[in-house]
């Protein structure tokens, strides 16, 4: 099974959006609390190419967006593939 890794921030809708989608899957993943103004969220910008919002999804170390990719990878059939 794949790596995977999400930076969150509390209240944040979108993030709760893709937890629940990867939790829908069954995936197992790494949930990094990751609010502005932390360590955690500049690393989530430095791994994303300077992406500053969350969620910041990364799938066995790649990154693959926030939650609308996400999203998008479920309707068209690529997330799995990236999951196995």
């Amino acid at each position: 099974m794949a790596k995977v890794e999400i930076y969150t921030q509390p209240g944040c809708p979108f993030c709760q959006k893709a937890l629940t989608l990867l939790n829908s899957k069954g995936v197992k993943f790494n949930q990094i609390n990751a609010p502005k103004g932390t360590a955690e969220r500049e690393e989530a910008i430095k791994r994303s190419g300077g992406k500053t919002t969350v969620p910041q999804i990364f799938i066995n170390g790649q990154s693959v967006g926030g939650c609308d990719d996400l999203l998008k990878m479920e309707e068209t059939g690529k997330l799995d593939a990236l999951l196995k």
